[in-house]
């Protein structure tokens, strides 16, 4: 079906079951980013393959909302859909609720499908619609009807993740939870969100693409927990493993009954923002609200994760250097060298290296202006070829059993412009300036944003996406709470504490000319002066000064550069050898 078809055959689903408008989000019934393809309601209905943005259907209209990170490409994927691009201003306020406001009566109804509609959500529509006397339906999950070819739930096996990597057993990690529920007085906690499942049981999978997570749900309870998940998933040996630990395998569909069965003096404590309209509604029990408890012990890496983050950048540095060395071969010798090539060859070379199980997430390579479109993915029919002129961004990363990676680097395959040289420099110089803040405890990230910025803010230039995100081990690279961001948002409100695994990315991006991002991965630390922390960068690789305008590069942004060059250079060369290894050392040279 076109995607004008997909539309007209959800609104006739809508005229049956008595709907005005359907609102269709862009996650699962996990509230994932990342969805498996049997919830990828909203990129079938629009086409729109971006990992943020809501569409709305109404019986004369459509529309998506969605982020400045993706205004070029939902310009370019809704062409001929019949579906609006609707630009948000604030990507945290749903700003599609006052267009429906605007386009429906009192007494109309407004339906979204309550398995993937989280409590927090089903509140906001419901304050802004219910004010203006507009119905909600959560009943229905019309993609049931429409999306004849739609696919089945995964089935993939688990596999355990060693201890040796992750550094905490499962029941350590159940035995902290516990204590924290005690405080809470809660008797159980329900655990929605797939990465912390993956996280507290030691689990990895594959149902979701980039993400080494399995469907799941989980209830953790004062002397068992349980895991809900197919028994197919789960191999013979561990499922003998889990029994012995307490913990009990459940089908995935049975965690309605569960909750269903809950004595109505027992307490659960639940994050409405990650539990569905559906599951609330089968907790037959008192409800404490409160925040995930695995989310932010997840988010403080131990030793253990730690130093293997620190390690795996040095192989996946290593095969950085491969892939941008072969680049610049093919290219001297008229190759023809296109950005998906790019994206293959990271994956190969990246696949030579050990412990390594995949992306972290679809690379981002963009040839000038295509490096503008901020999450560009190249494909092989419908991508640009290379010349040894411009700038190319290059944003991926990779999924090993001892760490997740994730960077960007900006390098010039011509003689670049003094326009080009001066907003790197800039977006560098905030790289540098957030890469060596000291900061007393108790910052946020949104304090700590501006210093990514305001180097680019002086000449009046910004970018429109946060400054990092945390980033999982073995696990989403995208990863809740921290970041460096406004502060209106979750990521610029958490505290930054010492253990933190973050992303450092300020960006410039000029629509149609060329794009620029500079990525490292920083771990927060303790700094020197007490009751203060620093930021640790711990990716390695060199920046290409080719691209550095030195009249506005301080005495203090040079040193910090030739100390980071010497280091990739003495991490990064044990790995290389012949040619490549003197290429290598003429990119981690200084500047005078």
């Amino acid at each position: 079906m076109k995607i004008i078809d997909r539309v007209i055959a959800l609104k006739s689903s809508m005229k049956r079951h008595g709907i005005d408008a359907y609102i269709i989000p862009s996650n699962d019934a996990h509230q994932s980013e990342y969805v498996a393809p049997f919830w990828k309601n909203r990129e079938w209905i629009s086409g729109f393959t971006g990992s943020a943005g809501t569409v709305v259907v109404t019986s004369d209209d459509s529309g998506l909302w969605t982020d400045s990170r993706y205004f070029l490409q939902g310009e370019q994927e809704l062409q001929g859909s019949s579906i609006d691009l609707h630009k948000m201003t604030n990507q945290f306020e749903p700003q599609y609720l006052t267009w429906l406001v605007s386009k429906l009566s009192a007494g109309d109804v407004v339906g979204i499908d309550g398995s993937v509609c989280s409590m927090r959500q089903y509140f906001a529509i419901e304050r802004i619609l219910g004010s203006k006397g507009i119905l909600i339906n959560t009943s229905y999950d019309l993609f049931a009807d429409v999306w004849q070819d739609r696919a089945a739930l995964p089935s993939d096996m688990i596999f355990e993740h060693d201890v040796k990597y992750c550094g905490k057993s499962r029941s350590q990690k159940l035995d902290e939870i516990r204590a924290k529920m005690k405080l809470q007085n809660a008797d159980h906690h329900l655990i929605t969100t797939l990465d912390d499942i993956a996280w507290i049981f030691n689990i990895r999978g594959t149902d979701v693409e980039f993400n080494p997570v399995a469907v799941a749900y989980a209830i953790i309870s004062q002397k068992d927990a349980t895991l809900y998940i197919d028994r197919d998933k789960v191999p013979t040996d561990l499922l003998i493993k889990l029994k012995s630990e307490e913990i009990n395998q459940l089908a995935y569909k049975d965690i309605i009954g569960s909750l269903n069965q809950l004595s109505e003096k027992d307490i659960l404590l639940y994050d409405p923002s990650n539990c569905s309209v559906n599951l609330d509604k089968a907790i037959n029990c008192q409800k404490v609200e409160g925040k995930t408890i695995s989310r932010l012990m997840k988010a403080i890496k131990n030793p253990t994760e730690l130093a293997h983050a620190r390690e795996v950048m040095v192989k996946d540095g290593a095969a950085i250097a491969k892939t941008f060395y072969w680049l610049e071969q093919s290219l001297k010798n008229n190759l023809n060298i296109s950005e998906a090539d790019i994206a293959d060859k990271l994956i190969e070379e990246r696949s030579q290296m050990a412990n390594y199980i995949g992306e972290s997430f679809p690379a981002i390579v963009g040839y000038k202006g295509n490096g503008a479109i901020i999450h560009y993915r190249p494909m092989h029919d419908d991508c640009a070829q290379l010349k040894p002129e411009g700038i190319l961004l290059v944003d991926s990363g990779g999924q090993y059993l001892d760490g997740t990676t994730d960077i960007t680097r900006t390098i010039a395959l011509g003689t670049p412009t003094k326009e080009e040289k001066r907003n790197f420099t800039l977006v560098l110089k905030g790289n540098i300036a957030l890469s060596k803040a000291i900061f007393p405890k108790g910052t946020a990230g949104g304090q700590l944003d501006l210093l990514a910025r305001m180097h680019l803010w002086q000449h009046g230039l910004n970018y429109g996406h946060g400054t990092g995100h945390g980033v999982g081990f073995f696990l989403n690279v995208h990863e809740p709470p921290q970041g460096f961001a406004g502060l209106n948002s979750e990521r610029g409100t958490t505290i930054h504490q010492e253990g933190m695994l973050t992303s450092n990315e300020p960006g410039y991006y000029k629509e149609g000319a060329y794009g620029i991002r500079i990525e490292n991965l920083v771990i927060t630390v303790k700094d020197e002066f007490e009751g203060f922390l620093s930021l640790e960068t711990i990716t390695l690789y060199p920046i290409d000064i080719r691209l550095i305008d030195e009249g506005i590069f301080t005495t203090s942004e040079k040193a910090w550069l030739n100390k980071y060059h010497q280091e990739v250079k003495n991490r990064i060369l044990p790995l290389l050898d012949g040619d490549i290894k003197t290429w290598f050392e003429i990119k981690c040279r200084g500047l005078n």
